[in-house]
Parts: structure tokens; C-alpha cells; sequence
């Protein structure tokens, strides 16, 4: 049974690394949700095994898992304003990351440093030190330092992405908030920084803005610290895989919740070449940088064909999807940790009731009914599992129906509801 299962999920493991998208799709209960996380779970351990729960934490950030909803939309996942207060406890907004932009920066950054040699990575490794060691009296007390005019100004606080400075007495603005992004650029730069005009140049720009002469005092007095940064433990880093999984993907705006990254999840255009600008990408550090989805991201999407709401899919979806069945008969092996008396005879009135919904001309196969329901026996007797799950999804199926007693009737008929009593066996076999 092991084997089985093994062989199982190899073949959609193999299916989502050849398509870099795909979705699972079937009927309820045929645990779609349950499979994509088995099958992430052995793309990231390399196929040692598909248990989630066995993966530790570090490796665990290499799989997302969200849900779709009518209310999720492009600033849950891609980005969007936020409101923020400020120290001066004014109200104002700031643009914060969605899910799927900051699961896909830390795929790209993996991406990234595998494609860098030892000595490069020695080099980010020393300037991290070298930031860290200047930044750390900042916990206690503002740095401060002098730009080449003579004028002072302090560092006030810093964050993961910008340093912020003020300038007591100057009258055209006594606040700059300067990239620290900038700054790590110039510190791995081969090259020495003197005057602002070197910064100019670096950067690529015509003129130089205010913000220059102060990062240029802040490099100069890094690069003035005497710190033997250790990079004897530094080595290559390997590429590794990292997976999306979209639950019920059917059940928001697909279109509107990725936007412009439509074009850039194709498998085709993986990478720079299907590089895109982001709704919000003036407000961004970089207005100039795109957003693209590396080689190395792979993205599951769930859904229930019974959803009316999958009519949302057009062939520019299935054009960049690739839609895998997941058939109630082909999911038994979840069946495995019942006892073997049970097992065999819940696989004995799944198929049963299926088979009945098969010969319903309004339902058909994708209204089957999953084994994920019959996981519910470890607790639950038949009849308990009919009273208080089957047949409540069952009379929804049929609702409206003008015949729908008696299709329930053949349905309870087809699933062995109500069990006989022992006794009654006994009687019914003596007879």
C-alpha cells in the first residue's frame, strides 16, 4: 500500500514540475487539499516523504498555503495600502507586500544566491556584518554624523528596507528617509565611493538628489569600522523548490486577484522575460524594477468541480494551468488506516452510491462522493457517518429535484442505510 501511495504521488509531483502550474480538480471529498500539500511536501524533501508535519520549520517556509474567497483580492496577494500610524500618532498608509509577492521573494533570493560563486556570497556575508556592526548603537541612542558640507544630521531609526534621518535647521525639509537597499549596493560595489558625484554615476542618474550626500556620509563612516567579519562557514547555496498552494482557487476573482502577475505566473515566461510593473509600483523603493516569478516557484491551485463558481475559468487559465482530474476511485488508498474490515466495506458502499449518482442525468461523476467523508469511521458508525454527513450533502445535490425523495431513497438503498441490527441478520438468515 506504501508503494502505491508513493507511486501515486510521484505522478502528480512529476506532473507539476514538468508544468510549473497546475490544478487539482474533482469531486468533494477526494482530498484535493490533503494531496497538494503531499505533494509539495515531497518536491521539497526531495521525495523522502509526503508528510507536512515532518518537515521541520526552516524547510516548512518553502511551502504558502492560502484560500480563496469572494472577498480575497489583489491587496491580500499581491500588494496594497495598508493604514499605518505614525510616531507622532497621525494616521496615514504604506504599502505592504501580499502573500504570494512575499512567498516569491524569498524563492527569488534562493534563485538568486544559487547562481552566485563563494566569494560573492563571502562578500554580501561581510557587508551584512558590517551594517549590522554599524546600526546596533541605534537601540540605544541616534547616530550622528556630518555630510561633506558640513552640515550634521541623525540617524534616527532604520528597517529592513530604508534608513531614516533627520536634519535639525534645514529649512527645506528637516526629514529624509534614504534606501538601505542604496547603501548595500555601495558597500558590494568594487569600487570606492569619495564624492556624490561617484554616486551619481553609480546609479545611473543625470542628477544628484539630496538623499545622496547622506548616504555617501553614512558609507564612508561603515567602511571607516575596524570589524573582521567571519565567512569560514560560508559555502554555495543550492537551488531549492518552493511551492503556492491555492486552496478553492475557483471561489475568488481569479483575474482581479492576480492582476498584471497573470502574465508573469506562465510557465512560459518564467524569469526577466515576464517581468511586469505591479498597480503600485510607484510607490515602490525602485519604481524602475519589475516583479517576475523565478524557475524554482511552483504553484498548486484545489478546487470542486461542483462549484458553480468555476465557470470563472477562461482559456487564458487553462492556458497556464494545467488541470488534473482527482477521481473519488482513484483516492482509496486514504482509505488505508481503517481497520480492514471497515475499510472493505466503506469502499464497498462508496462505489455502490456513486454508481447511483453516475445514473443521476443531473449529477453525474463530478458529484461523486470522495472517500475523505469515510475518514470520519474512526469515530463514527455507517449510520452516523449517512445521518450527520452524506445525506446532508446528498439532499443538496438533489434539491429541486421533482423526484428528489425517491433519488434520496435509491441513494440510502445503494449505501446499506440503516444497517440491519445483529439480531435482525441473525433472523433474517435463519429465515
Amino acid at each position: 500500500m506504501k508503494n502505491q501511495v508513493n507511486e501515486y504521488i510521484d505522478t502528480y509531483k512529476n506532473a507539476l514540475i514538468n508544468s510549473k502550474n497546475v490544478i487539482f480538480h474533482g469531486a468533494p471529498g477526494t482530498g484535493k487539499t490533503y494531496l497538494a500539500k503531499q505533494v509539495a511536501t515531497s518536491i521539497i524533501s526531495n521525495g523522502e516523504f509526503d508528510d507536512y508535519t515532518r518537515l521541520d520549520k526552516e524547510t516548512q517556509q518553502q511551502i504558502e498555503f492560502v484560500q480563496f474567497h469572494p472577498s480575497y483580492d489583489y491587496t491580500d496577494f499581491v500588494e496594497g495600502l495598508r493604514p499605518k500610524q505614525d510616531a507622532d500618532g497621525s494616521m496615514g498608509f504604506e504599502l505592504r507586500m501580499g502573500n504570494f509577492t512575499n512567498f516569491v521573494a524569498k524563492a527569488q533570493k534562493n534563485f538568486d544566491d544559487a547562481q552566485k560563486s563563494k566569494l560573492e556570497l563571502e562578500k554580501e556575508v561581510s557587508v551584512e556584518d558590517m551594517i549590522m556592526q554599524f546600526f546596533a548603537t541605534l537601540e540605544s541612542d541616534e547616530i550622528k554624523l556630518t555630510i561633506m558640507t558640513g552640515r550634521e544630521f541623525y540617524i534616527t531609526k532604520r528597517d529592513e528596507q530604508r534608513i531614516y534621518v533627520s536634519i535639525p535647521g534645514n529649512t527645506i525639509t528637516d526629514k529624509l528617509i534614504l534606501s538601505l537597499n542604496d547603501l548595500r549596493a555601495m558597500l558590494q560595489a568594487k569600487q570606492t565611493f569619495e564624492r556624490v558625484k561617484d554616486v551619481t554615476e553609480f546609479f545611473g542618474k543625470l542628477n544628484a538628489t539630496q538623499g545622496y550626500s547622506y548616504i555617501l556620509a553614512i558609507y564612508k563612516a561603515i567602511k571607516e569600522q575596524t570589524i573582521q567579519p567571519d565567512t569560514s562557514g560560508i559555502k554555495r547555496v543550492a537551488l531549492k523548490p518552493y511551492v503556492f498552494i491555492i486552496d478553492e482557487i475557483n471561489r475568488g476573482e481569479v483575474a482581479k486577484i492576480f492582476g498584471e502577475l497573470f502574465f508573469a505566473i506562465d510557465p512560459g515566461y518564467r524569469g526577466r522575460a515576464g517581468a511586469v510593473a505591479t498597480q503600485y509600483a510607484n510607490l515602490h523603493e525602485d519604481p524602475e524594477k519589475k516583479f517576475s516569478i523565478p524557475a524554482n516557484l511552483y504553484i498548486i491551485g484545489t478546487m470542486n468541480d461542483i462549484d458553480r463558481s468555476v465557470g470563472v475559468f477562461d482559456f487564458a487559465m487553462h492556458r497556464r494551468f494545467r488541470f488534473i482530474e482527482i477521481a473519488s476511485d482513484t483516492r482509496l488508498a486514504m482509505l488505508a488506516d481503517l481497520d480492514e474490515g471497515k475499510r472493505e466495506q466503506a469502499i464497498k458502499k462508496l462505489t455502490a452510491l456513486n454508481q447511483v449518482i453516475n445514473g443521476v442525468a443531473e449529477l453525474g461523476r463530478n458529484y461523486q462522493i470522495g472517500p475523505a467523508y469515510f475518514l470520519n469511521l474512526k469515530q463514527l458508525t455507517f449510520d452516523q457517518l449517512w445521518t450527520g454527513y452524506l445525506q446532508p450533502v446528498l439532499a443538496e445535490y438533489v434539491r429541486g429535484m421533482y423526484n428528489e425523495q425517491a433519488i434520496m431513497e435509491q441513494f440510502a438503498n445503494a449505501y446499506g442505510y440503516p444497517e440491519l441490527e445483529q439480531s435482525d441478520a441473525d433472523e433474517n438468515s435463519e429465515g
